[in-house]
């Protein structure tokens, strides 16, 4: 175990004892991404009261856990806190930076150029709690669902690219229509996206090659298939959204805005990304 040793504070440090609390490894790769402290800045300011690595670990627990706000343990900063820090990064897109800094890793790791040229797009749709609002949330017709909408675009590996949240009753298509121009505008060496049948329109394809010189490419469905089959490019962002549920407050939208939606989405993805680059390898076991 690891402790937690924060600056100054009346809660003292605290033991790792969570699953989803980092590992030392994962803080160190950790904490050069995050935003310096205001006071280390030129304007200065006070210190911050509760470390950084508190701060991670109760983000991550809830992400994790999908607990609410108010029911965070005690042995972590006050929910205020880290509520606070949630929507401060929220805002200033922390949390996407240090997504797509994770992803470069992966990507280099593996041999490939860390700016991604081709993507794969979906959506999920999920049920939404009581306190996610009318004007954010609608009826999904075609999978009975009354809620919102997840709209990814992740790389050949899964990676996650961009995240759209929207109400469920927006149609793939014209979701579409707003996430390639986000995918575009962080991603402009995405030259190809590959999408599945509910994306099907010759309108779209030409759109998408016009305004953003993309080629987008529809994988339909095997003529006469009946049963389960494993369909190229597809399955990479079913995939996704499989690790992306693993986490229990993305099962379900509990937010009151869409924003708030996908920036657990993201968190969940960070903790994946940051696990798989610092899981140790296996050694070859001998005869």
């Amino acid at each position: 175990m690891y402790r937690v040793v924060d600056q100054p504070t009346s809660a003292g440090c605290r033991t790792r004892r969570y699953p989803s609390d980092t590992t030392d490894a994962e803080w160190a790769l950790l904490e050069p991404l995050l935003p310096r402290p205001a006071c280390e800045g030129p304007a200065g300011g006070r210190p911050e009261k509760h470390h950084r690595r508190a701060i991670v670990d109760a983000l991550r627990y809830v992400t994790d856990n999908g607990i609410k706000w108010r029911a965070l343990p005690s042995d972590f900063p006050p929910w205020q806190t880290v509520h606070g820090f949630f929507t401060r990064w929220s805002k200033t897109g922390i949390f996407e930076r240090v997504r797509d800094r994770l992803r470069e890793k992966i990507r280099s790791r593996a041999g490939r150029n860390p700016a991604p040229s081709a993507a794969v797009i979906d959506s999920q749709s999920v049920k939404a709690a009581e306190t996610v609002g009318r004007p954010s949330r609608g009826y999904d017709g075609g999978k009975k669902i009354d809620g919102r909408k997840r709209h990814i675009a992740t790389d050949t590996q899964g990676l996650l690219l961009v995240v759209l949240v929207t109400a469920a009753n927006l149609q793939d298509r014209a979701a579409a229509r707003k996430l390639l121009p986000a995918l575009h505008a962080v991603q402009r060496g995405v030259t190809w996206v590959w999408a599945d049948g509910g994306y099907t329109s010759k309108a779209l394809v030409d759109w998408a090659k016009d305004t953003l010189r993309i080629t987008f490419d529809v994988v339909k469905k095997i003529a006469g298939q009946v049963t389960f089959v494993i369909l190229p490019r597809r399955w990479v962002v079913e995939r996704t959204f499989s690790w992306i549920t693993q986490a229990r407050r993305n099962v379900r939208d509990y937010e009151r805005l869409p924003e708030h939606s996908a920036t657990f989405i993201n968190i969940s993805m960070i903790t994946m990304m940051t696990r798989r680059l610092t899981r140790r390898k296996k050694r070859a076991r001998t005869t």
